[in-house]
């Protein structure tokens, strides 16, 4: 396998390879054999890494953000609950954003709808972390932190072509487009920018006590009178909640989750409030 390291993002569109920055998310699949690739493409000094005001380089760590006084303290706290110190100090946020699935058929390869498949395997089999909203097509569940936090903070993002905001990112998979970004072929993440708001938390259900992937992740954002919440691993894309918890549509093994989300969305707005 081939490292290349181009000076420029325009050389990077005519070349053929994985993209990779702090590796925590690729280098792994490279090893299980979810990509396959005869080169990868070292961006990690072409992306901005800067830390200034409500400006964030897509290529800044997670510890980086984590210890920014400027950044809004949802974000800190899912940085610094999103992995183990050696991971927050290698991936960048960019790659937490655009990273894969947890789910266990997905890692192992199943031919699931992710992978072109005709079935999610997960309905009918395990799915105690699975999803408990949007899961007719797939079941996944989306694992970052860090984008849930950004979602409710109403934060853009800056590509090499475009500006969008962080919740556009992401779309639903179809039989139509596999896909759970909505990034084109070539399109790189260069910066995000969050304005601060009134106050904001995150708060965060797992596993294990620390450096778990979420059960449920909740950010919550107020603005003047305005609460915004959004969701971490409750549906195969960080999930805004604009409307009730009622409205999920849980699978048997997934019910707990309404649970633990109502309890941690109550206990993030009455943080908020006091």
């Amino acid at each position: 396998m081939e490292l290349l390291r181009p000076s420029s993002l325009e050389k990077v569109q005519g070349q053929s390879g994985v993209l990779i920055a702090g590796g925590t998310e690729v280098v792994p699949q490279l090893r299980e054999g979810l990509i396959e690739a005869d080169a990868l493409i070292d961006i990690s000094g072409l992306v901005p890494r800067e830390i200034e005001g409500t400006r964030i380089g897509a290529g800044a760590t997670l510890a980086e953000i984590e210890a920014a006084p400027s950044v809004p303290d949802a974000l800190r706290e899912a940085c610094r609950l999103a992995a183990s110190p050696q991971l927050r100090g290698m991936g960048s946020v960019g790659g937490n954003l655009l990273q894969s699935t947890r789910c266990w058929y997905w890692r192992l390869n199943y031919p699931c709808r992710l992978h072109g498949g005709d079935r999610c395997h997960a309905r009918d089999g395990e799915h105690r972390e699975h999803a408990i909203f949007a899961n007719d097509f797939c079941a996944s569940a989306h694992p970052s932190d860090v984008a849930a936090a950004l979602v409710a903070l109403g934060a853009t993002v800056r590509t090499n072509r475009r500006e969008l905001a962080v919740h556009e990112l992401y779309r639903l998979a179809d039989d139509g487009d596999r896909r759970l970004t909505a990034l084109e072929p070539g399109e790189v993440l260069l910066e995000l920018d969050v304005a601060a708001p009134d106050a904001s938390v995150y708060l965060k259900a797992m596993d294990r006590k620390r450096w778990a992937f979420p059960i449920v992740g909740v950010a919550a954002v107020r603005r003047g009178a305005k609460t915004t919440v959004a969701l971490a691993g409750v549906a195969p894309i960080p999930w805004l909640l604009d409307s009730s918890l009622d409205d999920a549509t849980p699978l048997p093994g997934t019910a707990y989750k309404v649970d633990v989300a109502r309890a941690l969305v109550d206990r993030a707005v009455a943080k908020l409030a006091g």
